[in-house]
């Protein structure tokens, strides 16, 4: 009966049964990877359609973008590469990549800097900030799509892992950065496409090495040491920051609150909206939200009213209040937005 169990989890975990060749998997990696001009036509594209999902705040047409991206196939022939010692293929698949990311930052950029809507959404700022959460998304995706990629039979799992990790619009917010000239935005958004690139890599590394693919070059025992040192260093290296990041976060969700007083709460992440609007304009200091009732003498009864209160630390033209109105009106729709200088 043991042996049967162990048997039985055996089979159930295995990911070599239904492996295909490791002439099939060299051929669909290597393809994959390769940067020609309908790989290229289609990332342009792709980059076109996120940037405007992310400029409009659209989800379907950010998702739409990432599943037609040619990212996720370069990156893994930068794994398959390092696994099985193959420097030709790593140093060819790594230019491209280089290759594909700037084509994809300037053109964003080029996109961002024509667009008359300058304004950042929802889906632009949810980009900017990446933590060990995005971390965990990527190495998990990763070892998703290696899975999915080398079985005999083709499956839907790289769609999916597509649009779990998110290669495409991190690099467009990253042009959204350039365009405006914020290095924060610029060095959030990069920094996610970083985490995503290296751990999609590092868990095709992974994979490949458990699936035993045929080295090109073998290496001995010293240079398997070097090797190992330099993965856990990396990637100790690009896990440091989300850390840091998720800390911050989990920080200020303690210490946010929806209740300002003499209104009734409502569920609102207000420290979150306050530290959107801060970045875009830093005049905001705060902002408040819940129901106000108001009693209506016309009417001759009570009124709950949706309001919200951004709390200035100077004045603003009429322009910016009405930005900030438009930006808010994009999480909830509130009665009435007010604003308060508080000096």
């Amino acid at each position: 009966m043991k042996e049967h169990i162990k048997h039985v989890l055996k089979l159930a975990f295995s990911i070599h049964g239904d492996t295909a060749s490791y002439d099939e998997i060299h051929e669909r990696i290597v393809s994959g990877g390769e940067v020609r001009g309908t790989n290229l036509c289609i990332m342009i594209f792709a980059i076109f359609i996120a940037s405007i999902g992310l400029n409009m705040n659209s989800t379907a047409v950010i998702i739409g973008a990432m599943l037609i991206s040619p990212l996720m196939g370069t990156i893994m022939a930068i794994g398959y590469g390092i696994a099985t010692g193959d420097i030709d293929e790593t140093e060819d698949s790594i230019l491209g990549l280089l290759f594909q990311v700037i084509t994809c930052l300037i053109t964003s950029a080029i996109y961002f800097t024509i667009t008359p809507i300058t304004t950042a959404s929802p889906e632009l700022l949810a980009r900017t900030t990446p933590t060990i959460w995005d971390v965990l998304i990527a190495v998990f995706g990763g070892f998703a799509g290696i899975i999915g990629f080398t079985r005999k039979e083709k499956s839907n799992v790289i769609p999916g892992v597509a649009i779990a990790t998110a290669l495409m619009p991190p690099l467009c917010t990253a042009g959204y950065g350039i365009a405006i000239k914020s290095f924060k935005y610029f060095a959030g958004a990069l920094y996610l496409f970083i985490i995503n690139t290296y751990f999609i890599c590092l868990a095709t590394i992974i994979g490949l090495l458990i699936m035993k693919v045929p080295q090109k070059t073998e290496r001995d025992d010293e240079r398997k040491k070097k090797f190992r040192a330099v993965l856990i260093r990396n990637t100790a290296i690009i896990i440091i920051p989300s850390l840091i990041f998720a800390m911050k976060m989990v920080e200020k969700e303690k210490e946010d609150t929806t209740e300002p007083i003499g209104i009734s709460g409502i569920s609102l992440d207000v420290g979150k909206l306050s530290e959107q609007l801060g970045v875009i304009y830093p005049e905001v200091s705060e902002v408040s939200a819940g129901y106000l009732k108001e009693w209506d003498s016309s009417e001759e009864k009570q009124h709950e009213n949706l309001n919200v209160i951004v709390y200035l630390s100077k004045d603003i033209s009429a322009g910016k209040k009405n930005k900030i109105k438009e930006f808010i009106d994009v999480e909830t729709k509130f009665d009435k937005i007010q604003f308060i200088v508080r000096e």
